[in-house]
């Protein structure tokens, strides 16, 4: 009676990603209510900050309680309908906050942004707008568990895993991108784009710019479109720098191709970079107006809402607080991010190297029992379980390779972070010892055997 929709089970929610949150909700850590509990390591929220928000909204309450400069309230006119174009404040501040976290080599027009409630909404508009059910997109892998929701689930449109390896850092190299290509195409697929997000999620790696105009050359041989989602671009904090794809773009042999920049769509969001994923602020920014046009109409389907426009439209036009939050905001992270990765490497854990994002792309692949995904997922369920660590299998992000997680770093305070290592620290002394018993056992067992077969061997001889 129900739609196909309905009761399809292709959301993606059994992912093992999701499925960790599932089992965290039922038992989360509290440092004094819940200390046994488990500790929440697969959420890439950023918490590190919030004081510095705080900070700013304590000091204009005058906009907190919806009052403009003068102190007269506008709650009225915000109260009303607004068209889904978006307030032009709020747009011409995003376009600025942006440029800068781009450390403004890159211009954006605020015509050529669209609003959507967060970047889950924006990547969704975004296919619906370059794709027919039907049709293919090359994801790189690993690539970030939400997107079979986000990407296919309403569209229909199928995802082409472009495989990338650990032999080079998980790069995306030419030869992995044809050959997704050509894959797609033998499935009878019609390719029309290829989606990255850059710094990626899960590694927390930024692409360099030859890497980039590849890729712009690539779609550009194929004629298809370049999705670049960016919304991690303001948590780099170390080098290289991030180069956006619109920066790659502006190279003088790329622009000869006229329509070059239209096959070009950015995602980005409010979410990570300020911390505000509850305010559900994403955006599409395209150079091509048919897509501007069309991803417009489709917003009304989920909007900012006025109040959160006209809230973040005077924060983000503080220059001196936004300038001040990033540079905080990124020695946070890096700081965080080299306590994870001491922690680990102290217990013979060590991660790819990243520069980027919230979290870390960690190699488990020597606590594996064998070569195998099952052996990966009994891995993760024992350090969920008995470790009481919500940490995300590469599995659920569709890594080629059994034994890598990600951990997640900046949604808890430093202690829960200390509390959490320890764990590991302790999970791994016990596998160690664990092993070194069966190895004893074992030794034992084959010196036992040898001496019965020994003796066995003697008597035979004496009774010839």
């Amino acid at each position: 009676m129900l739609s196909s929709k309905a009761s399809s089970n292709c959301h993606g929610q059994d992912s093992l990603y999701f499925l960790g949150w599932q089992v965290y909700e039922k038992n989360p850590f509290h440092e004094v209510e819940n200390p046994t509990g488990i500790i929440q390591m697969g959420l890439a929220e950023n918490q590190l900050s919030f004081d510095l928000v705080e900070s700013w909204l304590r000091k204009n309450p005058d906009i907190m309680g919806l009052k403009n400069k003068d102190g007269e309230s506008v709650f009225r006119d915000l109260a009303l309908f607004q068209d889904y174009h978006g307030m032009p404040a709020f747009k011409n501040e995003l376009v600025e906050y942006m440029a800068k976290i781009r450390g403004n080599k890159v211009k954006f027009d605020p015509n050529n942004l669209v609003l959507a409630a967060g970047a889950t909404s924006a990547n969704e508009t975004l296919i619906f707008c370059l794709a027919d059910p039907g049709d293919a997109i090359l994801l790189p892998t690993p690539s970030y568990a939400g997107f079979d929701r986000d990407l296919k689930w309403r569209t229909g449109v199928e995802i082409v895993p472009i495989h990338c390896s650990s032999s080079n850092g998980f790069r995306i190299s030419m030869f992995a991108l044809e050959e997704a290509y050509e894959r797609a195409q033998k499935l009878d697929l019609k390719v029309k784009g290829v989606l990255i997000t850059n710094p990626s999620n899960p590694l927390g790696t930024t692409m360099t710019k030859d890497e980039l105009q590849s890729l712009i050359t690539f779609a550009i041989d194929k004629d298809i479109h370049l999705i670049s989602d960016e919304v991690f671009s303001g948590t780099v904090f170390d080098s290289p720098c991030f180069i956006s794809i619109m920066e790659a773009a502006m190279d003088s042999n790329l622009k000869r191709n006229t329509d070059v920049l239209s096959r070009i769509h950015i995602v980005y969001s409010l979410s990570k970079d300020l911390g505000l994923p509850g305010f559900r602020v994403g955006m599409i920014y395209s150079n091509n107006q048919t897509v501007v046009s069309a991803a417009t109409k489709m917003s009304s389907f989920g909007l900012v809402s006025s109040q959160t426009q006209y809230l973040l439209s005077y924060m983000l036009a503080n220059k001196k607080f936004t300038s001040n939050y990033m540079k905080r905001n990124q020695k946070r992270l890096k700081k965080r991010k080299e306590m994870l990765v001491s922690g680990l490497k102290k217990s013979g854990i060590n991660c790819l190297k990243s520069n980027a994002g919230l979290f870390c792309w960690v190699d488990m692949r020597h606590f594996l029992c064998s070569n195998t995904f099952e052996a990966e997922t009994d891995l993760w369920k024992k350090i969920l379980c008995e470790v009481g660590l919500n940490i995300s299998p590469g599995s659920s992000f569709h890594c080629s390779q059994p034994g890598w997680f990600r951990v997640c770093f900046a949604n808890m305070n430093q202690s829960t972070l200390q509390v959490a290592l320890r764990r590991i620290k302790d999970f791994v002394e016990r596998s160690r010892f664990n092993y070194q018993q069966n190895m004893t056992s074992l030794s034992r067992k084959l010196i036992s055997n040898w001496v019965r077969k020994l003796s066995s061997a003697d008597r035979e001889e004496q009774e010839r």
